[in-house]
């Protein structure tokens, strides 16, 4: 899936195939939003009105390369993940093993956009040091950023709770969904700061 073209992922995505479905497209805007980050990292690095923040500015440089490469691999994690689902939904609810397969098969299927909500809050973190330390000249990159970053969590957090709210195994479910209840409503939270940060920064 990472080998299609801009054209041939939108078009996939506009049509009936099952994937990328919401958790692909969370996982490639969260990988917009750390390449934005990457970008605001280049154009501060070496300057010498920034030079204080140099050595923290290179690591934020590879955390930001990191999370990016890691969230163009959640776009293949959660078409893989959603595979095996999409065939347990298409089984005889009265086969032999159906309930076991299903309950399996979302288990795998929440894990994906946990990462996904997961790696974009470190997104978050990253461009809230950014509105501060970033380049004047690409402040505004890092506002797009964590908005791009916040948008994403939230796409992330619906495909957890697609599949908790069918789980059996309860106690999982409400551990997993609580876990990223709590992400969401804290990460929202600070990226809306840092993007009025960036706002009065500009």
């Amino acid at each position: 899936m990472l080998d299609m073209t801009l054209k041939e992922f939108t078009a996939a995505s506009a049509s009936k195939a099952p994937v990328p479905g919401g958790g692909g497209v969370s996982a490639l805007c969260g990988a917009l939003a750390a390449s934005l980050a990457e970008m605001v990292t280049n154009l501060t690095t070496g300057k010498k009105r920034y030079a204080q923040y140099e050595e923290e500015i290179q690591t934020i440089m590879k955390q930001a390369e990191e999370l990016r490469l890691d969230l163009l691999e959640c776009i293949n994690k959660d078409a893989e993940a959603f595979a095996p689902l999409a065939k347990a939904y298409g089984m005889d609810k009265n086969e032999e093993g159906y309930a076991e397969r299903l309950e399996n098969c979302l288990h795998a299927a929440a894990m994906p956009p946990f990462a996904i909500l997961e790696y974009c809050t470190k997104v978050v973190e990253l461009d809230e040091r950014l509105a501060v330390i970033g380049s004047k000249l690409a402040v505004s990159d890092a506002g797009t950023s964590v908005m791009l970053a916040h948008g994403a969590m939230y796409g992330a957090f619906l495909n957890v709770r697609v599949n908790t709210r069918l789980m059996k195994d309860t106690a999982f479910a409400e551990d997993l969904e609580g876990k990223a209840a709590a992400l969401l409503e804290e990460y929202a939270a600070r990226a809306l700061r840092c993007y009025e940060a960036v706002r009065e920064r500009l």
